[in-house]
C-alpha cells in the first residue's frame, strides 16, 4: 500500500510497523517463537526450532500476495503460510510447524506483536508532545486571551492553562496506552482453548504444574516474544483487543483537542497561534494552512467508528467464532496506523507551535471590557442589590456596543447618573436605598478604579495556580 490517500500515517513508524510485510513477519515470528517454546519445555527438538527460526526469520522469502490470494480458502493467511514455511525447512523438522496450534493463536499473537511494535513508537511521539506543551504551558502560564464558549468570548483565561489541559489530556492518554501495551498477551490454546493437542503430542498429564510440558508452555511462548502470559485462551474472550482499541481511540480524540483548538485559533481572523510549518494550497500561494492539526484531526474523526467495530467483536459466539474474529484485523490496523499517525503529527505541531501573545491581547479587547462581566456582576451585586445591579450592567453593555466606548468608559457616566438618582432617592426617603451603598458606590467612579475593573488581564481567576498544578503531574 502506498498510503495515497493517507497522509495522516504515511511515512510514520506506524506504517512501517503494521504493513503487510510487517504483518507477515509478525506472522513467521509466532511460528518461530512457538516451535522454540515447545523445544524449551520438551515438545519438541531444538534442531527443529532452530530450523524453523531460521526459515522464518526473512518475510521477503515469501509471496504475500500470494498467501492474500490462497487465504480466501480458509478465510485467513495462517493456513497457506504454514503451508509455505513447513515447505522451506527441512523435513525432519516440518512436523513441528504450527504444531498443536490453531490459526487464531497465531494471528492473535501476530497482532499483539504488530501492536507492541506499534505503540513503543508512539509512546516515544507521545512523550514528545507532553514536554513540548509543558514547554508551552510553563512559558505561557500568564498569557492571556479569551475564552471561548459556544464559539464566543467569554472570561478571560491564559494560553498556559490551555496548553497544560492538552498536556493533561496527552498524560492520560499515554497512561492508557503504556496499560494497553504491558498487558499485551500471546495466544495459545488450541482447536478449541483446551491445549488439547500439545497434551495429545506427549505434554503429560493435565493439571500437572511445573515448567515441562503443557502447563509451562504458555509461559514459554511469552517469554520468547517479551508479551504476557494470559490467564486463559482468549479466542472469544476479547478483553486485549478491547482494551487496546479503546485506549487508542481515546489518544486519537486527546490529540484531536489539541488539534482542533489549534486550527481554530489559527484562522486568519483569529490568528492567535501557528504552525511552525503551515502547509501550502494547490492554488493560493498565500495560504499557510494548519495542516498538522487537520491531519491529526481527520484521524480522531475515524478512530471512534473503527474501535466500535471491535468492541463490537466482544460479542464472540461458541469457543472460535465465525466472522467476529476476522472482523478485527483490517479495523485494528487502521487504528494503529491512524493513531500512530496523529502521534507523529502532535509532537511536530506542538514543538513546532507558534504562539502569539500580542494577537491575543488584542483580542481580549474587541468588546470594550464586555468579556469581564462576570467580574462587574460580582462587585455590584452587594452594592446595589441584584435587581439593581442587572439593569446597570445590561445598560452599561448596550450602551459599549452601541456607542463603540469602553466599558470603564460607559460605566463612569452610568455611575454618575444612576449615583445622583440614588443619592435623590436617599434624600426622599431619609435613608440609603435598600440594598445600595453610596460609599462604596461613589469610590467605584475613579476611572483608576474602574479601569482595573475592567482590565481582562486581571481577571484569570486561579489560572495560574492550576497550570502549576497540572505541571506537577509526572
Amino acid at each position: 500500500m502506498s498510503g495515497l490517500f493517507s497522509p495522516g500515517w504515511a511515512g510514520s513508524a506506524a506504517e512501517e510497523a503494521t504493513g503487510d510485510l510487517a504483518f507477515l513477519q509478525a506472522l513467521l515470528d509466532a511460528e518461530a517463537a512457538l516451535t522454540r517454546a515447545q523445544a524449551a519445555v520438551g515438545l519438541a527438538p531444538s534442531e527443529a526450532a532452530a530450523a524453523v527460526t531460521r526459515a522464518a526469520a526473512d518475510a521477503t522469502r515469501f509471496d504475500a500476495r500470494g498467501i492474500a490470494l490462497r487465504a480466501r480458502e480458509g478465510g485467513n493467511p495462517v493456513i497457506p503460510l504454514v503451508a509455505d514455511l513447513t515447505a522451506a525447512v527441512p523435513a525432519d523438522a516440518a512436523p513441528y510447524v504450527h504444531r498443536g496450534a490453531t490459526s487464531q493463536d497465531i494471528l492473535d499473537t501476530a497482532l499483539m506483536l504488530v501492536a507492541a511494535r506499534t505503540l513503543d513508537p508512539l509512546l516515544t511521539d507521545l512523550s514528545r508532545t507532553e514536554r513540548a506543551l509543558a514547554r508551552l504551558a510553563s512559558r505561557h502560564r500568564d498569557t492571556v486571551l479569551p475564552g471561548r464558549t459556544l464559539t464566543q468570548h467569554a472570561v478571560p483565561t491564559t494560553f498556559g492553562l490551555k496548553a497544560a489541559g492538552w498536556r493533561s489530556l496527552v498524560l492520560d492518554a499515554r497512561d492508557r496506552v503504556a496499560g494497553a501495551r504491558a498487558a499485551l498477551p500471546v495466544q495459545l490454546g488450541g482447536a478449541a482453548g483446551t491445549l488439547a493437542a500439545f497434551q495429545a503430542y506427549g505434554g503429560g498429564e493435565p493439571g500437572v504444574p511445573g515448567e515441562r510440558g503443557v502447563p509451562g508452555l504458555v509461559a514459554a511462548l511469552a517469554r520468547e516474544l517479551a508479551l504476557v502470559e494470559p490467564l486463559l485462551p482468549w479466542h472469544t474472550l476479547r478483553t486485549p483487543v478491547a482494551d487496546l482499541a479503546a485506549a487508542l481511540a481515546f489518544t486519537a480524540g486527546a490529540l484531536g483537542k489539541a488539534a482542533v483548538d489549534v486550527a481554530t485559533l489559527s484562522r486568519t481572523e483569529i490568528g492567535e497561534l501557528s504552525e511552525g510549518s503551515g502547509g501550502g494550497s494547490s492554488a493560493m500561494p498565500h495560504k499557510a494552512n494548519p495542516v498538522r492539526a487537520t491531519l491529526i484531526t481527520a484521524a480522531a474523526r475515524r478512530a471512534p467508528a473503527l474501535a466500535a467495530t471491535l468492541l463490537g467483536s466482544l460479542a464472540a459466539e461458541d469457543e472460535r467464532p465465525a466472522g467476529a474474529w476476522h472482523a478485527e484485523w483490517e479495523p485494528l490496523r487502521d487504528l494503529l496506523r491512524l493513531t500512530g499517525g496523529a502521534a507523529r503529527d502532535a509532537a511536530e505541531m506542538t514543538e513546532g507551535l507558534r504562539v502569539h501573545p500580542d494577537v491575543m491581547r488584542e483580542h481580549l479587547d474587541l468588546t470594550g471590557g464586555l468579556i469581564v462581566s462576570e467580574r462587574l456582576v460580582a462587585v455590584f451585586t452587594p452594592l446595589l442589590g441584584r435587581a439593581r445591579a442587572k439593569r446597570l450592567l445590561g445598560e452599561a453593555a448596550r450602551r459599549t456596543r452601541v456607542e463603540g466606548r469602553t466599558l470603564a468608559e460607559v460605566l463612569g457616566d452610568i455611575l454618575a447618573d444612576f449615583g445622583e438618582s440614588l443619592s435623590d432617592e436617599s434624600a426622599s426617603e431619609g435613608a440609603a436605598p435598600e440594598g445600595a451603598d453610596l460609599a462604596a458606590l461613589a469610590a467605584l467612579r475613579d476611572p483608576v478604579r474602574l479601569s482595573e475593573l475592567t482590565d481582562p488581564t486581571r481577571y484569570t481567576g486561579s489560572a495560574g495556580t492550576l497550570t502549576d498544578r497540572a505541571l506537577e503531574r509526572r
